[in-house]
């Protein structure tokens, strides 16, 4: 893999602890969705770092002082359908506010390009931080699709794209497309095989969080 500036691969003892337990093929569909929300909590604590902020005045019981505290509405949640959906509520722990749209791109199983099928956004998301999750980066159609769509068809200049498993083709074709894009990636994986699956991987995981096949 090539190395980019505006890519982020995670090593933390708690985020690895925890992909352990997600690779596990006898992780149970409960497991497997409380796991992915944790991870992404973790890595949404620092992927949004740079948050805007503004200062408040609150009243402690001894005396006032000055805060900073989040900006109203500055941020949106763009899972990308379905797997993506897995991983609001980690993001919703630390913003719970945050409107969340969706986005929907199936990808063809003899090409592997990505098709859009669905698109529902909150109002004025140009003006917000926009932060895509995508729990497998595989070939990167999907992100790459979806990031396209906020940009040109909605004006998104915020942009950050999140995801649990990457493959390295997945990063870079994100990365040498999307530049001004920020990926955060808890592990880079080793390839992938020749349906465009993530190896060592997990498994499908929009199957793996809602019990299907």
């Amino acid at each position: 893999m090539q190395k980019f500036e505006n890519v982020t691969i995670f090593n933390h003892p708690l985020i690895s602890h925890k992909i352990a337990l997600l690779r596990d093929k006898n992780t149970d569909t409960k497991h497997f969705r409380e796991l992915v929300e944790e991870i992404t909590a973790l890595m949404a604590y620092e992927a949004l770092k740079d948050v805007p902020t503004k200062k408040i005045v609150v009243e402690t019981p001894l005396e006032s002082c000055s805060q900073n505290v989040v900006v109203d509405d500055s941020i949106a949640i763009v899972p990308i359908l379905r797997a993506g959906l897995g991983m609001v509520n980690g993001v919703h722990m630390l913003f719970p506010t945050a409107k969340v749209g969706h986005i929907g791109i199936y990808r063809d199983e003899e090409s592997l390009l990505p098709n859009e099928y669905y698109c529902k956004l909150p109002e004025n998301i140009k003006d917000k931080i926009c932060i895509v999750l995508d729990p497998m980066l595989a070939t990167g159609g999907s992100a790459k699709a979806t990031i396209d769509i906020l940009k040109k068809k909605y004006g998104c200049k915020k942009i950050k794209l999140m995801s649990i498993i990457a493959a390295p083709e997945g990063v870079d074709a994100v990365a040498k497309d999307h530049k001004d894009v920020k990926i955060f990636v808890s592990a880079l994986d080793r390839q992938l095989n020749e349906k465009g699956y993530i190896l060592p991987g997990l498994g499908d995981a929009g199957d793996r969080l809602f019990g299907t096949k």
